[in-house]
């Protein structure tokens, strides 16, 4: 069975041995690894090799964001999902410009959280659903780009859905497939454009 090693960068305590907890009590995942600062997570972590780096933003020192903008480069197939207090768009977008693939508040559930990281394993963008909404109302859409046709009408099909804040799941509810399928059209779109998450393929053919 695969086992998702997780490393979490989180300055209070509590908090962090929280989301420990959660994790190593659940199958599938291994968290051995925890951060207090960014400067000890950039120090440590390119050693590591983990598969999944949960990352507040407030943190001593330098932030979540530069901790991600610094370690991306150095370890390019670890995935960063935020898991944050701060909701505004400014954060959000920062967050994602960084190389953060992942967007999550603190009052997510821990069934969520967990789901989170699978997801971003998997090659997924995982975002709260009112996070979802700011990036999305942040799209004055009155046109696509020749990118667009790139895309096969399937493809176009849930770029649309994406467009509009839809997850993974709801997507798959709504056009009667299975959650990994389009999981694969997902990746093949994002591969077609040369992205690596839905802000960016948002960003490409989308015109405001």
């Amino acid at each position: 069975m695969t086992v998702i090693t997780v490393g979490i960068i989180e300055d209070e305590k509590e908090i962090s041995e929280s989301m420990r907890t959660l994790i190593n009590g659940s199958e599938g995942f291994s968290c051995l690894h925890t951060f207090g600062s960014a400067e000890e997570a950039i120090k440590k972590l390119p050693d590591l090799n983990l598969n999944v780096v949960l990352t507040d933003i407030h943190l001593p020192g330098k932030t979540g964001i530069e901790a991600v903008t610094e370690l991306k480069p150095k370890c390019p197939a670890t995935q960063f999902l935020i898991c944050t207090s701060y909701e505004d768009s400014d954060s959000v977008f920062k967050a994602l410009q960084s190389g953060a693939t992942g967007y999550l508040t603190k009052t997510t559930q821990p069934s969520k959280l967990l789901d989170a990281i699978i997801d971003v394993y998997k090659g997924g963008s995982p975002m709260s659903s009112n996070i979802a909404r700011k990036i999305v109302s942040s799209f004055q859409i009155t046109e696509k780009s020749a990118e667009y046709e790139k895309l096969s009408p399937r493809e176009q099909e849930i770029l649309d859905l994406l467009s509009k804040g839809l997850r993974y799941k709801e997507i798959a509810d709504k056009i009667s497939l299975g959650t990994e399928t389009v999981r694969t059209h997902i990746r093949n779109m994002y591969h077609k454009l040369q992205v690596n998450s839905r802000t960016e393929a948002l960003n490409k053919v989308y015109k405001k």
